[in-house]
């Protein structure tokens, strides 16, 4: 526990919740390129008294920074837990100038703000500062942020899950009100598709030549996209070939992906997928290659297990009514359940993520940082 000098001196370098935000939101991170803003979370961290461990991830998964670790030695007895965000964002393609507008967080250079996720870094680290200020008795609390969480939750995929002492953790990875406790999400698999042609001069020969970016058109006019049904989707999300307009091309590349939480439906759509595009590229007679590699696997919580009880709790404590959706999105909640340690996803209030009218309001920030100190007192008073 902290001593009262030290809490007196956490309590006078105090950034409020929203400045921290502000600052970490203006500091471009897209998947990859997240050292800045991790050498801020680090600063920010042990200006707190706490050691700061950055694993040897970032090379591995293409980062210029490791997944970081901060830990608060538990003072109670009770039910230790992590907390986990992500420090990249989906590209930005414009300037980062986070405004207050009418107590809303938004972005004035029309694109994206970065509350996914950043608003949850800023209130973990904030919430932790306030337990070491106020001498808040605990059972002990991790911080972990992870990065290219934004394409398929690679830091967290190359974290060493051993390295936590807890073994219940949650995410704030949901953009929807305060409140909104996530009970499952999908399983999710990514397509890389190829069509081969012969290239032929398109005016003077155009008989010599074999499409690929027709057959990859006839694929994805048959293909079943968008809402399947109520718990699958599919997309294709680029596209990619030809060389020149008077050309025939010869090459066309296609990024796809689907998702279930139902992973039965997963193969059958993937199957069905691989199944069109052979059949469009014979049409055209050019060559196709899929191949396919499993993004994350889905989870389902039941309302009565002990890391949504306990999150419900928390919520209830701060005078919020539990509710309880299913989400179409992963985050790095399903990598700890995958490997066996529970972990809740719960919304913060962030909106229109992944826009240029991606927001979050003040009121929500420090909202979730009640949630979060609820969290700790919960889960202290959790007995074997």
């Amino acid at each position: 526990m902290a001593t009262e000098t030290e809490a007196l001196r956490l309590r006078s370098r105090r950034v409020s919740v929203l400045d921290l935000f502000l600052e970490l939101a203006a500091i471009p991170s897209p998947p990859g390129d997240e050292r800045a803003v991790a050498d801020r979370v680090s600063e920010e961290l042990r200006g707190l008294g706490l050691e700061v461990d950055e694993d040897g991830a970032g090379p591995e998964i293409g980062s210029t920074a490791g997944n970081l670790l901060a830990r608060l030695a538990p003072t109670a007895d009770g039910l230790p837990i992590f907390l986990c965000a992500h420090l990249d964002t989906v590209p930005p393609d414009g300037p980062i100038e986070p405004v207050v507008d009418d107590g809303i967080v938004r972005n004035a250079g029309g694109t994206i703000l970065g509350a996914d996720n950043k608003a949850a870094v800023a209130v973990m680290i904030e919430a932790a500062r306030r337990m070491l200020s106020e001498g808040r008795s605990h059972a002990g609390l991790e911080l972990l942020f992870t990065e290219k969480e934004e394409v398929g939750l690679r830091g967290a995929y190359a974290f060493d899950e051993s390295q936590l002492a807890a073994r219940v953790g949650f995410v704030y990875d949901q953009g929807a009100p305060i409140g909104e406790i996530v009970l499952g999400a999908p399983y999710a698999v990514a397509l890389e598709i190829t069509f081969r042609g012969q290239s032929a001069h398109a005016g003077m020969a155009p008989e010599e030549g074999r499409s690929a970016i027709a057959a990859a058109a006839r694929a994805i006019a048959d293909f079943r996209l968008g809402r399947i049904d109520e718990e699958t989707s599919a997309n294709v999300g680029t596209i990619q070939g030809g060389s020149a307009r008077n050309i025939v091309p010869d090459r066309c590349s296609l990024q796809a992906e689907v998702r279930s939480h139902a992973e039965r439906k997963v193969a059958d759509l993937v199957r069905e997928m691989q199944e069109t595009v052979t059949f469009a590229a014979s049409l055209e007679n050019c060559e196709a290659e899929v191949t396919t590699e499993r993004s994350y696997r889905g989870y389902r919580f039941r309302k009565d297990e002990p890391a949504v009880r306990l999150a419900a709790n928390a919520l209830e404590r701060v005078g919020l009514t539990p509710s309880f959706a299913l989400t179409g999105g992963g985050a790095d909640a399903n990598v700890f359940n995958e490997r066996g340690l529970p972990c809740v996803n719960l919304a913060n209030g962030m909106a229109a993520i992944h826009s240029p009218h991606e927001h979050i309001a003040i009121g929500d920030l420090e909202a979730m940082v009640d949630v979060t100190l609820a969290l700790v007192d919960v889960a202290r008073a959790v007995s074997d």
